[in-house]
């Protein structure tokens, strides 16, 4: 198996901004790229306005000038590029948009990027740590829940972001509460 690229590896966005795609491989020979979204449900990251492309460290507005379902994915094409050759520059780049343009969420609703960072505490006080990254599975939203100086122990645990496990989430207080076993 091959190391996974420096290019591969998702880079820090800006504070302003947030990740919702990849660019994959040029598509045909007319300038379209892959782009593998990285939003749920995969086809709001073409939604928003604003968008931004991460290559050789910097971040750069782009515009999008067209998409389409494409397969199991989506194909799209940036300004200026006409070609396959083009479209090639694209590869491995990553898409990021303003927070700002993302909808208002409901109450009691969050988006991931809100809740990386939290601590995670369970009802009776122990602190298990902070919420690393969440994935969707398909039946619900998992916390990668990582140690801190402040962790009850050193394990890495994945906790479902799921009623009745999560009793609350206080974005001010920067605290997730759970009804979790600690030795679980």
């Amino acid at each position: 198996m091959n190391a996974p690229t420096k290019s591969q590896y998702k880079p820090k966005a800006p504070e302003h901004l947030i990740i919702v795609a990849r660019v994959g491989a040029a598509q045909g020979v007319k300038g379209w790229v892959k782009l593998h979204s990285e939003t749920y449900p995969k086809a709001s990251a073409f939604e928003y306005a604003g968008w931004h492309l991460y290559q050789s460290g910097k971040w750069e507005e782009i515009e999008l000038v067209e998409w389409r379902e494409h397969g199991k994915g989506f194909i799209g094409r940036f300004k200026d590029s006409m070609d396959r050759t083009q479209a090639e520059q694209y590869r491995n780049a990553w898409v990021a948009v303003p927070k700002t343009s993302l909808p208002e969420t409901e109450e009691d609703e969050f988006y991931y990027h809100q809740l990386e960072g939290l601590s995670v505490v369970t009802l009776s006080g122990e602190v298990l740590g902070k919420v690393s990254y969440l994935f969707n599975t398909g039946s619900n939203d998992v916390m990668v829940v990582v140690p801190t100086s402040e962790s009850l122990d050193d394990r890495e645990r994945m906790l479902p972001y799921l009623a009745p496990y999560v009793a609350s989430t206080d974005l001010s207080a920067g605290v997730i509460q759970v009804d979790w076993d600690p030795e679980f």
